[in-house]
């Protein structure tokens, strides 16, 4: 009977152990959210990549705010020639915004104007459990 016990305990330390390593982690979802607003701002899409935000970057700064300082920023640099994910680290904290999940995701990223540059976006875990960036600078 002991021996039933122990197979049956293996048997589910084994299976939730299996169903841990299938979740994908933090990262990998923040990252798929920032690729696809990426691409929405390498678009030009400025309002849809407002509207598909966080709710704490919509707090902050109005559509209209957003349409205006993403295409001062970006419109100089012309397209993006490449870009590679070069960290990618998953905080609780940072300054400045309430405690919560994010991930803080540095791209190394040429444009056609600017050869050598970091962008840096931040998806945050938001309320109704969807990744969504948060915040967005280019260095």
């Amino acid at each position: 009977m002991k021996f039933g016990w122990l197979v049956c305990g293996l048997l589910m330390f084994t299976t939730l152990e299996t169903a841990s390593q299938t979740q994908p982690k933090p990262e990998a979802l923040a990252q798929q959210s920032a690729d696809s607003w990426l691409a929405l701002v390498d678009s030009g899409k400025y309002a849809e990549s407002w509207q598909v935000a966080a709710q704490l970057f919509k707090a902050h700064v109005n559509k209209g705010q957003w349409e205006t300082a993403a295409r001062a920023t970006r419109s100089p640099l012309g397209p993006v020639q490449s870009r590679q994910l070069k960290s990618a680290t998953f905080k609780t904290s940072l300054p400045g915004v309430p405690d919560g999940q994010y991930v803080v995701l540095q791209y190394e990223t040429s444009f056609e104007h600017k050869r050598s540059a970091i962008e840096t976006v931040t998806p945050m875990l938001d309320k109704d459990e969807a990744w969504r960036v948060s915040g967005y600078y280019i260095r």
